[in-house]
């Protein structure tokens, strides 16, 4: 059993500082019963902050499943399933919205990648799960034209991040668990300046199975016509 004091220590201390912090009604909205307006599927990364990216203070506006490569996908008794941590907010929550949101220099993507080029699965198996899932994500993407195949890894990775977004908003719009007056965004959280010069933007790659940027543009509201960006389509 780990013994790092200092790590406890510091979690207890910010969640101090978070309590002081905390006005008196923050949680009264929201104690008996949670409406978030959105459900974000995001890469369980730690540089991906999934309620700061949006600006969020409130409690209860966010619903935020997460796992390795932002998947929307399970698998129960070899069926493969949409994922309860998107669903549930949807059939019970009342949220009509949902964001599958990727970032730049996936880990998840990258391993699928390696794998799908020839290498071993990264280890272990709990790892190993979610990075299988991805792998035939990856090749199709590879087969698509859409990548850059010579282009650095760097590149290569960034574009299957995009791809992998676009595929899972796909798969969502065509599940039949998912009803038709939801709508699907996707998005790239760029934090490495892949899509611009602005750490921490958001960028629309797809709205619905809508892909291309201009279309995209159309979609976004006045003034945030720059964030509709991509690396497949131009």
């Amino acid at each position: 059993m780990g013994s790092d004091r200092d790590t406890l220590e510091n979690l207890l201390a910010g969640n101090e500082r978070h309590v002081e912090a905390l006005p008196e009604d923050y949680f009264a909205a929201v104690q008996t019963g949670q409406h978030p307006t959105v459900v974000a599927i995001c890469c369980s990364d730690s540089r991906v902050s999934h309620e700061g990216m949006w600006g969020i203070e409130r409690p209860g506006a966010v619903f935020t499943p997460s796992n390795i490569g932002n998947q929307i996908w399970d698998e129960d008794a070899g069926k493969r399933i949409v994922d309860g941590g998107v669903l549930y907010p949807i059939h019970h929550t009342g949220t009509n919205v949902v964001a599958v949101v990727g970032h730049t220099g996936c880990g998840a993507v990258t391993a699928a990648y390696h794998v799908a080029t020839g290498e071993e699965p990264p280890g272990p198996q709990g790892v190993d799960k979610w990075v299988d899932q991805l792998v035939p994500v990856v090749e199709e993407a590879l087969e698509s034209g859409l990548i850059d195949t010579d282009a650095d890894e760097a590149q290569v990775i960034n574009q299957l991040v995009e791809y992998n977004v676009d595929y899972q908003v796909r798969s969502l719009c065509d599940a039949t668990d998912i009803p038709d007056d939801i709508d699907v965004y996707g998005f790239v959280y760029d934090f490495q300046g892949v899509y611009g010069d602005e750490p921490g933007r958001t960028y629309l790659v797809a709205a619905n199975g809508e892909t291309g940027p201009d279309v995209l543009a159309d979609i976004v509201p006045e003034g945030y016509e720059e964030t509709a960006r991509s690396l497949l389509y131009r």
